[in-house]
């Protein structure tokens, strides 16, 4: 086993409980994978590429959608771009050993699809993908199962040039893309999540220019989202064929509230819930792309053959929930462009700093409402949950939140939900995509310069949580 460095500010693990020494309100079976989970974007740190790479001048292969937005002035929040991030690639041995040391049995990470379709032959190809053999094999040595993500809003600005998702074709490419990473590291991965929340990468990227590719197509952003979902099912063919055993997708779902009985407001509510819990699910689990979408100005036509529903709906081992606050909507009739709007919570109700809202009853809420609607739904995999806590390593805020939702998923369980897995967004403080490094979700801080690691009061709530196992009462 390669030496790890395991950070000073932690402790060496205590032996688990044993399973008959469970207390009463532990309600998780023996075998549930706790976790955290990491995107390549946020933590990789690798330099940002535009134009023509320092070792391949004139190979333009590995160049990233987000290199792209993230260059253009005003597009992040603060500045940053990728190469700003935690610089994961050169810390993994003490990531490795923080993921050791937290006593978690699952890490969900992401591959960067931009730099790992690089032709093989080249050396920074082929040193990424022995980087990422390397730490998933480390990973398994310390019984830590990795969850291995095809996409986390990433793309190769060459098939971006090509049409992105907008174009049927790049199914297909990602369908080899697929095929490519699972030939390379099939044998060491323990489970495969196709798309992460393709509802918000075809919202924000396609539909409203907020993060990569900026695009502002409204509700053509759709035409983006019908072609994910044809990625899905072809990478789910790819990966089936390949010999994966254990495949799903992780999409966002919420639960959706009208901010008044008014019944504008109620329908736009409504349509709003069909946007962002069925779009994705629905045809994932065989039933029709929902009608109500197509009164979105922009919205397309179904252009895909029923062949290609049938393979979005292919079985999945697991579906992914990743949540996070629950949304109030109201009307917008004089939008002409989007027919709701996404509004504050009540006066009152509980908020982090930045205003988003939180309920971990909403978790609970999402999970059995899934489970009503879909009756072939598989066992649940609580994918991304997490908040943004600004207040250093005495996250408090970010304790709470943690306690609170792993409760809602227990009363899930207690409630007949099948739900197997939970993972924590995020390990490290990370860069957020749009947001840079204005927000900070980790249970790890990352200090930009030094990269040296910093557990937080939530790092340590954690481990203890899972040490003792014993929900807290809150």
């Amino acid at each position: 086993m390669e030496p790890i460095d395991v950070n000073p500010l932690t402790r060496p693990p205590r032996k688990p409980v044993p399973d008959a020494a469970a207390p009463t309100n532990w309600p998780f079976p023996a075998d549930f994978t706790f976790g955290v989970v990491t995107a390549a974007t946020a933590i990789d740190g690798r330099d940002a590429l535009i134009g023509p790479s320092r070792d391949h001048p004139g190979d333009r292969s590995s160049v990233s959608i987000w290199d792209v937005f993230a260059a253009a002035p005003g597009r992040i929040s603060d500045g940053t771009n990728p190469a700003d991030g935690p610089n994961h690639r050169e810390n993994w041995r003490t990531d490795v050993g923080l993921l050791t040391s937290l006593g978690i049995t699952g890490y969900r990470l992401s591959l960067p699809w931009s730099e790992l379709s690089g032709p093989t032959t080249s050396s920074p190809t082929a040193a990424a993908w022995d980087f990422y053999r390397r730490l998933i094999d480390q990973l398994a040595e310390r019984r830590i199962h990795t969850v291995v993500t095809l996409t986390h809003y990433d793309m190769p600005l060459v098939v971006m040039e090509q049409g992105g998702w907008l174009v049927r074709d790049t199914s297909a490419i990602f369908a080899d893309w697929a095929n490519t990473a699972y030939a390379r590291l099939g044998d060491s991965a323990h489970a495969w999540v196709t798309l992460n929340a393709p509802l918000v990468h075809a919202a924000y990227g396609y539909g409203l220019g907020i993060e990569a590719p900026g695009l502002t197509l409204l509700g053509g952003c759709l035409v983006a989202a019908q072609h994910q979902l044809l990625g899905h099912g072809l990478a789910v063919q790819a990966l089936r064929a390949g010999g994966a055993r254990l495949v799903g997708i992780a999409n966002a779902h919420t639960t959706v509230e009208p901010a008044s009985a008014d019944a504008a407001d109620v329908a736009a509510a409504a349509l709003y819930d069909t946007v962002h819990n069925r779009a994705f699910a629905d045809p994932v689990f065989g039933k029709p792309w929902p009608a109500e979408l197509s009164e979105l100005p922009g919205a397309p036509a179904d252009g895909l053959t029923a062949a290609d529903w049938t393979a979005i709906a292919a079985p999945l081992d697991f579906y992914g929930v990743n949540y996070y606050h629950p949304q109030t909507v109201t009307a917008a009739p004089d939008n002409g462009s989007i027919p709701f709007n996404l509004v504050d919570p009540q006066p009152g109700s509980p908020t982090d700093e930045f205003g988003w809202p939180i309920s971990a009853a909403g978790l609970t809420s999402t999970l059995v409402e899934l489970r009503d609607r879909y009756p072939n739904l598989p066992p649940l995999w609580i994918t991304e949950n997490g908040t943004q806590d600004s207040g250093g390593l005495d996250d408090v805020r970010r304790v709470r939140f943690l306690h609170e939702h792993l409760a809602a998923a227990g009363q899930a369980i207690a409630e007949g939900v099948d739900v197997r897995a939970y993972f924590h967004w995020s390990l490290l403080d990370g860069w957020e995509f749009a947001e840079g490094l204005s927000r900070r979700f980790g249970l790890v801080a990352a200090d930009p310069v030094t990269g040296q690691r910093h557990p937080k009061a939530s790092y340590h709530a954690y481990r203890e949580l899972l040490e003792q196992r014993r929900l807290p009462q809150l």
